[in-house]
């Protein structure tokens, strides 16, 4: 079983049989070392292999390549054990996993990969590296897609057109609608963009347009240059329609704002937006401002307000990068830790985002030029970075984003002093140099025999920071993990 045990001589007595003939461990071995460790995951997936692959390695590689990608490891039990694989049976195996997915009887559209053989002793392990593909691809008929460490088959026209939405780079936003004229939309609507517009630029050219040429300068009317319609597309509907049109056109459309903070288990305020998208937002961005508190700032001789700036940033992100064709509903929800946002994301990767490294995609560019137009959005990008300024400035602790097939976003409430003076642990936690969240994990691990992410999870804490603090507290030795995946356990040390 390959596992990181209480002391690192355990480790270094399992690393040993991958040493070379001079003694020096291979970049393999590392790599598979840090893998393994890993566990399974959204990318990562262990299989048992004899003397030819069983059929889930096809579903995981379909699953593999219609979502973002990931690495099988043949020869490597669910668990971490290293079985390997009789080296007179890797060219074979190697063989008939080519042969099956690029045979149009199994594989409709073959899967682009990359093998590795990697040597343990005398056995050896195959690690295919599986792209995330632009095209979609099925397995005997049936779609696969990742979910968590599952190969879910994907069912239901819904799910396969988005899938298929993701693949293909659509926007749907621009979907037109033959039959929608201007009468479906709100003229009130469009003067108050056109009053926004003005009050950020007095020389908007908005100002000098009759509504129908805003609409049209805006993006919102055009032509389907592959099939000749020509309309008012889905942008347009849900930016300035009526609520009749938006519910027929775009029945899935809502967002649900909630406050958490007593009842737990329902909420203490709820506010439905089902509305147009500059209603909507002024509707939800009102409910925040109402459940959280607002901290006076000075820089220089002007009075900031961060948290007016994290709500218009968050209710904003929520509103126009979303995929309006998802039966997912986004959500706004205030608790005791702090804001979260989800909704239905259009992403080309599954991961956190940092605002020095992450790369912007436009997921609705008509939607976001014209929040641009009225003055509640800037270029693509600086919310983000907006965010992780006005965190700081609110709390002292940054935000959390995730981008996936669900856009995660989390914003504290709680300054960073007063969360750690609410730790009930502080002094020890200050004694062992370690902070709130790892003096938490601690006291689960010691009361319930053990902890899991998921437990963190459910106090509150964010997947990534509890994911970093129970790491951070296998490296102190003060936590063992067993178990690999979802199912993996953090065991106390006795001390």
């Amino acid at each position: 079983m390959f596992q990181k045990s209480r002391q690192s001589r355990h480790n270094r007595a399992i690393i040993a049989p991958w040493h070379d003939s001079e003694g020096v461990v291979t970049v393999n071995a590392h790599q598979l070392r840090d893998i393994i460790e890993e566990g399974e995951n959204d990318r990562i997936e262990f299989k048992r292999c004899g003397n030819q692959p069983e059929k889930d390695l096809f579903e995981t590689i379909c699953a593999f390549a219609n979502t973002f990608g990931g690495t099988i490891l043949l020869g490597v039990e669910d668990d971490g054990s290293l079985t390997g694989i009789d080296p007179a049976q890797v060219l074979p195996v190697t063989r008939n996993v080519l042969n099956v997915v690029n045979n149009s009887n199994a594989f409709d559209v073959p899967v682009s990969m990359e093998f590795e053989h990697i040597e343990i002793g005398n056995r050896q392990i195959i690690k295919i590296d599986v792209p995330n593909s632009p095209q979609m691809h099925s397995y005997k008929g049936r779609v696969y897609e990742r979910r968590g460490d599952a190969d879910v088959v994907v069912r239901g026209s819904a799910p396969l057109a988005e899938l298929c939405i993701r693949k293909q780079g659509i926007y749907t936003e621009q979907r037109i609608f033959e039959h929608v004229s201007l009468s479906d939309l709100r003229e009130d609507l469009i003067d108050e963009a056109r009053r926004l517009a003005l009050a950020k630029r007095k020389d908007h050219p908005w100002g000098a347009m009759t509504n129908a040429q805003l609409v049209e300068s805006a993006g919102l009317f055009g032509k389907d240059y592959s099939t000749g319609k020509q309309g008012y597309n889905l942008a347009a509907v849900v930016l300035l329609g009526k609520d009749e049109v938006i519910r027929s056109l775009c029945p899935a459309y809502k967002t649900d704002a909630l406050v958490r903070q007593h009842d737990t288990d329902r909420h203490d305020d709820r506010l439905v937006a089902t509305t147009n998208l500059i209603d909507a937002y002024a509707q939800i961005a009102g409910f925040c401002r109402k459940h959280l508190p607002d901290r006076f700032l000075m820089e220089g001789d002007f009075a900031l307000s961060p948290r007016d700036t994290i709500v218009r940033e968050l209710v904003v992100n929520c509103l126009i990068h979303r995929e309006f064709t998802s039966p997912f509903p986004a959500k706004v929800i205030i608790d005791n830790e702090g804001i979260r946002t989800e909704n239905a994301s259009r992403a080309s990767f599954e991961g956190p985002l940092e605002p020095d490294t992450f790369s912007p995609l436009p997921k609705n560019p008509l939607i976001a030029s014209f929040f641009v137009h009225i003055g509640l959005a800037e270029e693509l990008g600086s919310g983000t970075r907006e965010l992780f300024k006005n965190s700081r400035l609110y709390t002292g602790r940054d935000p959390e984003l995730e981008e996936g097939l669900i856009f995660r976003a989390f914003v504290p409430t709680i300054p960073a002093i007063q969360a750690v003076s609410n730790s009930p642990d502080k002094q020890s936690a200050q004694k062992d140099g370690i902070d709130e969240v790892a003096s938490l994990a601690l006291k689960l691990a010691e009361s319930n025999g053990g902890v899991r992410t998921a437990d963190l999870v459910d106090a509150g804490i964010s997947r990534r920071t509890a994911q970093r603090t129970l790491s951070e507290l296998v490296e102190r030795d003060r936590l063992t993990p067993q178990g690999n995946g979802p199912s993996r356990i953090y065991r106390p040390n006795r001390r």
